[in-house]
C-alpha cells in the first residue's frame, strides 16, 4: 500500500509537471505567433521621421553600446595617436568623410541630422555620461568606423580604407571637441593640402 501510494503522488506530480509545460508551451506559441503576426502586419512605423517606442529604443541602444563595447575589447591603440602629422591627415578625412553628419565647431544641424533617425551624434561636442578612458574611446571609434552600425547610416569606411587612414581620423576625433572654429579650418584645410601633396 505504501509504495502504491508512493507511485501515486510520483504520478501526480508528473502529471502536473506535464500540465504546467504544456501550458508554458502553449503561451509562448501565442507569444511568438503574435509576434510574427505584428511583424507581417506592416503596422510598426518605419519612417525616419517616428521615432522608436521607449522600450524599443532602449532595446536598439543596448544592443548596440554592448556590442561595440565587446566588439572593440582587444584592439590595440598605437602609442604616437596624438602626434600632428594624423591629425592633418585625419582633419581632411573628416571634412570629407564625416562633417555632413558629424557637423563642425559652432554647426548645429545640417540636413542630415534633421532627416535621419537616430540622429547622428555630434562629435563637435562633449557629450556627458561617456568618460571611458581614452583608450577606451580610441578603440571604439576606430571599431565604428571601420565596420559601421546597422540601420543607423553610418557606412562601413573600412573596405576603402587603410587601417593607417582610420588612426588618423580616430586621432583627429579625439581633438575635435576642443577645436574652435579657426582651429578646425587651419587643420582641415592644410589636411586637405598635404593629401594633394602626396
Amino acid at each position: 500500500i505504501t509504495a502504491g501510494c508512493y507511485n501515486g503522488v510520483i504520478n501526480m506530480s508528473s502529471l502536473k509537471f506535464l500540465k504546467c509545460f504544456m501550458c508554458i508551451a502553449f503561451v509562448s506559441g501565442m507569444v511568438v505567433l503574435a509576434g510574427l503576426g505584428f511583424i507581417y502586419s506592416g503596422y510598426y512605423p518605419m519612417g525616419a521621421d517616428i521615432k522608436h517606442t521607449k522600450l524599443t529604443y532602449w532595446a536598439l541602444e543596448t544592443l548596440r553600446e554592448r556590442s561595440i563595447s565587446r566588439a572593440a575589447h582587444n584592439i590595440e591603440v598605437p602609442a604616437e595617436l596624438d602626434i600632428p602629422a594624423r591629425l592633418l591627415r585625419g582633419g581632411s578625412d573628416y571634412a570629407a568623410m564625416c562633417a555632413g553628419c558629424h557637423l563642425v565647431p559652432d554647426k548645429m544641424n545640417s540636413d542630415f541630422t534633421l532627416g535621419l533617425y537616430p540622429e547622428p551624434p555630434n562629435l563637435t561636442l562633449n557629450h556627458s555620461g561617456h568618460d571611458e578612458p581614452k583608450i577606451v574611446q580610441a578603440r571604439e571609434y576606430f571599431w565604428i568606423i571601420k565596420h559601421g552600425i546597422k540601420g543607423s547610416g553610418m557606412p562601413a569606411w573600412g573596405p576603402g580604407h587603410t587601417d593607417e587612414q582610420i588612426w588618423n581620423l580616430v586621432a583627429f576625433l579625439q581633438r575635435l571637441p576642443e577645436l574652435s572654429p579657426e582651429q578646425y579650418q587651419i587643420l582641415t584645410a592644410q589636411g586637405s593640402s598635404s593629401s594633394r601633396n602626396h
